[in-house]
């Protein structure tokens, strides 16, 4: 099993994960994003969007598989958004009926904020959720060992 961090330096990773979130592209100004790799084949997608240096980013994520990152990558991810963006929170939202994804970034520790209702275009609530990066258990801790 490999795992393998990708930059989308052409754009077909951005498509692919708006495709499959059934958007387009237009909603993007400046972004950034990265594949993920499983075994050789693209599994998921996160794209950084709308940061303001020094205060947040948003984050917009696709998989198609359950084995879409790992710890090395988490790390890497929260490193990037409040290490190298220098962001002090990360923000996302997740359709309310997304049950599975709800309780991965709970788990990843993102706090419940808000909730928009109507939110989606088909009417859907959505939760707001954010993470400070006071409260990220995944930022490296000085001292500690890199993987």
């Amino acid at each position: 099993m490999t795992y393998r961090i990708i930059q989308d330096k052409d754009g077909k990773i951005t498509h692919w994960v708006c495709r499959g979130l059934g958007y387009d592209t237009a909603w993007l100004d400046d972004y950034l994003t990265f594949g993920f790799e499983y075994d050789n084949r693209l599994v998921g997608g996160l794209i950084f969007h709308d940061w303001r240096c020094g205060q947040d980013v948003w984050w917009t994520v696709y998989t198609v598989d359950k084995h879409w990152c790992n710890r090395t990558m988490l790390q890497k991810m929260f490193a990037l958004a409040f290490n190298i963006l220098k962001c002090r929170r990360v923000n996302l939202l997740v359709s309310k009926s997304n049950v599975r994804s709800l309780d991965f970034v709970r788990r990843l520790g993102f706090k419940t904020e808000g909730l928009l209702r109507e939110y989606r275009e088909n009417g859907e609530d959505c939760y707001f959720m954010g993470m400070l990066a006071k409260e990220c258990p995944w930022l490296q801790k000085k001292g500690e060992k890199h993987e």
